[in-house]
């Protein structure tokens, strides 16, 4: 197997077996001690190694119990991963300053995976938050 072809099966592992099987066990695998995510949608980047990463995902999954990942299409180039990725969930718990709206939301993004000696190091990312403010109800486009 080529190192492409090993880079993406850690990143499709994480996707598969962390995000959407909730075995947040296997993040300490696919994941470098001194992981970190870069991401403008949130005012902090995101580090900590893979316990940075399981507290997020937990923190994301309390708030969307149903979240699932699906991967459109990945690319692979040297070390860097790149996943094309739809998120499906419903509203269900807090959000930030938002209460539970039981909205059912779909969210596009890509994400830039590094990956360095098998395990993912560096994330960046990119996805449709104006959107999901939208299907939340927080900000009216005035269309009906």
């Amino acid at each position: 197997m080529s190192a492409k072809e090993k880079h993406k099966q850690v990143v499709r592992q994480f996707y598969e077996e962390g995000w959407n099987n909730r075995n947040f066990e296997i993040v300490r695998q696919t994941h470098a001690e001194n992981w970190i995510h870069h991401d403008n949608s949130n005012p902090n980047d995101i580090g900590g190694g893979p316990e940075g990463n399981i507290k997020r995902m937990k923190e994301l999954v309390q708030t969307f119990p149903d979240l699932k990942f699906t991967i459109e299409e990945m690319v692979a180039e040297d070390d860097k991963v790149v996943v094309r990725f739809s998120a499906t969930g419903t509203h269900k718990g807090q959000f930030g300053a938002l209460s539970p709206t039981d909205k059912q939301v779909k969210m596009l993004g890509y994400i830039t995976h590094r990956v360095e000696n098998g395990q993912i190091i560096e994330d960046w990312v990119v996805r449709d938050t104006y959107g999901l403010l939208i299907q939340l109800g927080v900000i009216n486009t005035g269309k009906k």
